[in-house]
């Protein structure tokens, strides 16, 4: 997380750091306890848990882990950073990490949902016992990769408040920019054209499912696509605006300040917004299980995951509209 630095200059700054205190406190209040809860759900009520499962775990894992540094956060924004430069820079790189965790997983739950509705025997592959835990190791490798390359730049700036762990120290304008690109392009832009490519593809066969369980999973995906989306969009407009401010220094020094201070004072409220998406995912799965019944043994958010299964066991022809000729053969066969 980045803000600009407080100066006389931005006297609305002191408002902006109380409406970010209480939006960083509501996403610990709500998203603490609901990805706690569906992490127990997941591993101690779930003996089977097919590969969409297995990610969504580890999407709540990966939001705790950015949740649980909201204390932090709150009280160096409601008063000074006190905790020393190490856990400044371990605090920013847990909270990029987590960002790459999130987009990978949900790209990845994107190309699992694509593949169980558009081609369900390829789909069979993701059930293998090695498959699903070497992508989640690949997801989590690459995350921490991607994450460490903000400790670097990652500093302490003195503000009239005191020390604030919300600055980046680079070597010049070239460099930032290059930062920032990287984490918008590989962090955003790459991911959600994948994950555009997949629900285009999704959304016209959707209409064809007749196993209410598989529209249901294919929803509840696209919206939790939806809500990161929302939540981190204007974290990297505010970004590529950066860019646009470094990249125009020269030619046009004025238009360039100007970006600079829009950009400045946006990506102070776009990144606690960007926080939002760690607290959203239990509510969407909460909407998503109100009408699943249950019984006493298990509870709503068990009985919605147990049904979000990559391929049905009742696959329904019209589900898989383009069977080759050998399998209408052997169809008419077993008739």
């Amino acid at each position: 997380m980045s803000s600009p630095e407080e100066t006389s200059d931005h006297p609305s700054l002191s408002v902006a750091r109380t409406v970010v205190c209480a939006i960083l406190g509501l996403s610990f209040a709500v998203g603490v306890p609901g990805n706690s809860f569906v992490i127990w759900t997941i591993c101690g009520q779930m003996k089977e848990r097919t590969p969409t499962v297995v990610l969504i775990l580890h999407l709540s894992i990966a939001d705790l882990l950015v949740l649980v540094t909201m204390p932090l956060w709150i009280y160096s924004f409601a008063s000074a950073w006190t905790f020393g430069i190490v856990a400044c820079k371990a605090l920013a790189f847990v909270v990029y990490c987590s960002m790459y965790v999130s987009i990978f997983l949900i790209t990845a739950l994107s190309l699992e949902r694509f593949l169980a509705i558009s081609y369900p025997f390829a789909a069979q592959r993701w059930k293998k016992k090695t498959t699903t835990p070497l992508a989640v190791f690949l997801i989590w490798f690459l995350s921490i990769a991607f994450g460490a390359t903000i400790v670097p730049f990652q500093e302490m700036v003195d503000t009239e408040g005191g020390l604030q762990c919300a600055a980046r120290s680079y070597d010049n304008n070239s460099q930032e920019a290059a930062c920032l690109l990287l984490e918008t392009v590989v962090g955003f832009i790459l991911p959600f054209a994948i994950i555009s490519t997949c629900y285009a593809c999704i959304g016209r066969r959707i209409g064809r499912m007749t196993c209410p369980s598989k529209r249901r999973s294919a929803r509840l995906m696209a919206s939790v696509v939806i809500a990161f989306g929302l939540c981190w969009f204007p974290h990297h407009v505010f970004n590529l605006l950066s860019v646009a401010s470094l990249l125009t220094e020269d030619p046009h020094p004025e238009a360039s300040q100007a970006l600079g201070r829009v950009a400045e004072m946006g990506v102070y409220i776009a990144s606690s917004v960007a926080f939002i998406s760690s607290c959203i995912n239990p509510l969407l799965y909460a909407f998503a299980a109100r009408n699943v019944r249950s019984s006493a043994r298990f509870t709503k958010f068990s009985k919605l995951f147990e049904q979000i299964n990559p391929v049905s066991r009742q696959e329904s022809p019209k589900e898989t509209p383009y069977p080759n000729e050998q399998e209408k053969t052997t169809s008419m066969e077993i008739i």
